[in-house]
């Protein structure tokens, strides 16, 4: 008989996702302010391109719940602008594709890419990330990833949570010096290729030449300037081809390499803390396809960091199954037993809802919230000392 459980108001948590930007939402119509003493906390993402950072913001913002909407100007089609950030009454994500020194027209006249630290505008970004953690309203440049072009600003006020995402966060280290947590989407040459034969070959109709031109292209300014920020991010979410079946392209081993010792944070753990596990669970608790699952728990070093790495290879056939290994986790950060298991469930429809880019992605979005929550908490009783102190 396989675990399964009830997940109780499933539409209501599918319903917090990001809505589309013609569901006629505003930011005005959100409950945006920050509270009297809140400091927002600021999230940094650093990832390549096409490497999952749209979904994984699905996670993160969903978990905080509240009114959401899509981006910020509506988009073309709904009498708004083209725009890349999305806003909630907890949360603003910021692209960081923004902040792009030229156009697309200009990095023709200049020959460097996009990926290359000389085409990004690094002190406009230090500037509006303080300012945004001062709790001070920015006029944000807009890249236009239709078109290529530079458009008007668009205004950013700020929320509890400022998640900045991109290829260049961790780059500049006034901006990392104001990063609370940070996250790198570390996706392997072998399972990126995988993605782009499956997206531009067989959905596109492009040609395999063609796609490992585009990826040997970009893999030089890859390697120099997005690839080094790993050793400062806090979380690592790894993802590798599966080492159950060395045929399969399709099935993923995944790892969070949690780096010990942040503040606010605490890994999660397989079983029991501090240990080195190998679980394969049983099939009469857990059905999974060929070829199998299995999970690990594990103590290293990354950068010259202890880190602790749990790590999930295989896919689920019934996401309602993941409570068992819900169970067995520690400091999930859950508030409820088979909330992790609600939220895969509520993005069942996204890339990686059955294997552990979901699981992983979930995690890390409750770590999130938890360190949002302490912080708040810590900020909190912070003011109250000081009015205390004034009232005495």
């Amino acid at each position: 008989m396989k675990l399964s459980i009830s997940i109780v108001a499933l539409a209501a948590a599918t319903a917090s996702a990001f809505m589309p930007s013609n569901s006629g939402l505003r930011a005005s119509s959100l409950q945006m302010a920050l509270k009297d003493g809140e400091v927002p906390i600021v999230i940094g993402l650093a990832a390549d391109s096409g490497c999952g950072k749209s979904t994984f913001m699905r996670r993160v913002t969903s978990t905080f719940g509240g009114d959401q909407c899509g981006p910020l100007g509506g988009g073309f089609g709904n009498g708004g602008w083209e725009t890349n950030t999305l806003v909630s009454d907890m949360a603003t994500v910021i692209c960081l594709d923004d902040y792009h020194l030229n156009d697309r027209t200009g990095r023709k006249v200049s020959g460097l890419t996009a990926l290359n630290t000389a085409e990004q505008r690094f002190d406009l970004m230090f500037e509006h990330v303080k300012a945004l953690k001062e709790g001070k309203t920015i006029m944000k440049p807009i890249y236009n990833h239709v078109n290529g072009t530079l458009d008007e600003p668009e205004k950013i006020e700020p929320t509890p949570v400022i998640i900045i995402e991109g290829l260049h966060p961790f780059v500049d280290e006034r901006v990392r010096d104001l990063i609370d947590f940070s996250l790198y989407l570390d996706i392997s040459p072998e399972v990126k290729l995988n993605w782009k034969i499956q997206r531009d070959m067989e959905e596109r109709g492009h040609s395999l030449e063609s796609i490992m031109a585009s990826i040997e292209a970009r893999k030089p300014d890859f390697d120099a300037f997005i690839e080094p920020q790993k050793k400062f991010a806090d979380y690592i979410i790894e993802v590798l081809p599966t080492d159950l079946d060395p045929n399969d392209k399709k099935t993923l081993k995944v790892r969070a390499i949690q780096k010990k010792g942040v503040q606010d944070f605490n890994p999660t753990y397989l079983f029991d803390e501090g240990s080195t596990i190998s679980w394969v669970p049983s099939a009469d608790k857990l059905s999974s396809p060929a070829p199998g699952i299995k999970l690990a728990y594990t103590q290293e070093q990354y950068f010259g960091n202890d880190v602790s790495v749990l790590e999930m290879d295989g896919n689920f056939d019934n996401i309602q199954e993941l409570v068992y290994v819900e169970s067995n986790l520690g400091n999930a950060n859950s508030k409820f037993y088979g909330e992790v298991t609600q939220a895969m469930l509520s993005l069942a429809d996204s890339p990686g809802s059955n294997n552990g880019t979901g699981l992983m992605q979930t995690l890390a979005a409750f770590a999130i919230r938890e360190l949002y929550n302490k912080k708040a908490a810590t900020a909190k009783l912070a003011a109250n000392k000081v009015a205390a102190a004034a009232s005495a």
